[in-house]
């Protein structure tokens, strides 16, 4: 991923944390905020509290991949933050896949497309 497309400094995390909305499911929480850009970013975090770093970087991995498959569906101009959850690793991946669009829905992330 681009490093134009990810938040990356951590005054940006924080705005998004404190300012935006967010939506939990026992995979992973969805936090997001309307920026002044034309395009979405991402940021992905794991906390050391879920396991060791090779727990950590698959969950991190499989967010990832998951906004990729599905980020052309979001509204654009949005700050998206994926946080993994303890389940986030070893989750079947259709359920990732549902649990991802059900929280984006929520938000009202996911275009109107006819």
């Amino acid at each position: 991923m681009k490093r134009a497309v990810t938040l990356k400094e951590n005054h940006e995390f924080r705005r998004v944390y404190q300012k935006g909305r967010s939506a939990v499911s026992g995979g992973m929480v969805v936090y997001c905020r309307k920026n002044k850009r034309g395009t979405n970013r991402l940021g992905i975090t794991a906390s050391v509290k879920l396991g060791n770093a090779v727990f950590r970087n698959r969950a991190r991995r499989r967010l990832r991949e998951v906004y990729r498959l599905h980020g052309d569906k979001l509204r654009k101009g949005y700050d998206v933050i994926l946080v993994a959850r303890g389940r986030t690793g070893s989750m079947p991946w259709p359920e990732l896949n549902s649990t991802f669009l059900r929280l984006c829905r929520k938000l009202d992330l996911l275009e109107d497309k006819p």
